[in-house]
């Protein structure tokens, strides 16, 4: 018949009591010993009987050993837990301590903005008064700063206009004036031209004759057209720009000058010769 299940509760009959102690004392003193043998474990075992008495069991006999070991292990780990403890504590308190700060913040927020005004009192009123004036005090004056930075820099880009616009009107002015002086060029050659193809055709034209007497004789000689040939000897320059030779207007009308005193000398010579023979 199999043993059966034990109820593990208090035995209320001493000599029982006495006899199960004395039976699970010694199995348990001998499954220390094999513990420690078999797997090379430092095994204590102290046990004290209803009277007192003390049972122990320890490797090699070294019960101080393993008990101090077990103090150093015991009292690491209740400065471990002690630490944890106080790191959350610490948690706790820096946590409530910064909640009050926001709720601290949040309320001067809503007194800046005007509300909940009503629970505070005169000195706090004008505590308020005192921190919103000094606050308007420094954003005008931040405000009047970033203006004059403003406008320094639209005054720095006017003048930087200006100085360009002054280049540009120099240098239309310059333009205008190339072209003005090219106009005046263009015109004082087409004048000269005009005015010598007038004088050419009026020269050329015949002289009438004079019949003084039957003995005088008659002037109707025309100009050679040879005469004119030295008129025709100008001075060309090169015009770099539009490559085409153009005429010294002042060396042509010299040239034409100096002709027409020539033609006033001959005929005055031709005259006083006339008159000349008549008198002979």
């Amino acid at each position: 018949m199999g043993r059966g299940k034990v109820q593990l509760k208090r035995i209320e009959n001493k000599i029982n009591r006495q006899v199960t102690f004395s039976k699970r004392r010694s199995g348990l003193l001998k499954k220390a010993h094999e513990i420690s043998v078999l797997c090379d474990a430092e095994v204590a075992l102290i046990i004290f009987s209803t009277k007192g008495k003390l049972y122990e069991y320890s490797t090699d006999s070294c019960m101080d050993k393993i008990l101090e070991q077990y103090e150093r292990y015991s009292h690491a780990e209740k400065v471990l837990i002690s630490a944890e403890f106080d790191t959350q504590g610490n948690w706790c308190h820096e946590y409530r301590k910064l909640k009050a700060k926001i709720e601290t913040i949040q309320k001067c927020q809503k007194h800046l903005m005007g509300e909940d005004l009503e629970t505070l009192n005169l000195k706090e009123l004008q505590q308020l008064e005192q921190q919103l004036e000094s606050s308007l005090k420094h954003i005008r004056t931040r405000k009047s700063q970033l203006m004059l930075e403003s406008i320094s820099e639209l005054q720095r880009k006017e003048k930087s206009l200006q100085e360009e616009n002054k280049v540009l009107q120099k240098e239309l002015a310059e333009k205008q004036k190339a072209q003005r002086q090219q106009v005046h060029r263009d015109q004082t050659q087409q004048q000269t031209s005009s005015s010598f193809s007038s004088f050419m055709i009026r020269e050329a034209a015949p002289t009438p004759t004079t019949n003084i007497s039957s003995r005088t004789p008659i002037l109707n000689q025309v100009t050679p057209r040879a005469n004119f040939l030295p008129l025709l000897t100008f001075q060309e320059a090169t015009d770099k720009k539009n490559d085409r030779p153009v005429f010294a207007a002042s060396s042509l009308w010299q040239k034409v000058g100096e002709w027409w005193k020539r033609q006033q000398r001959s005929r005055r010579l031709a005259l006083d010769c006339h008159h000349g023979c008549l008198a002979t």
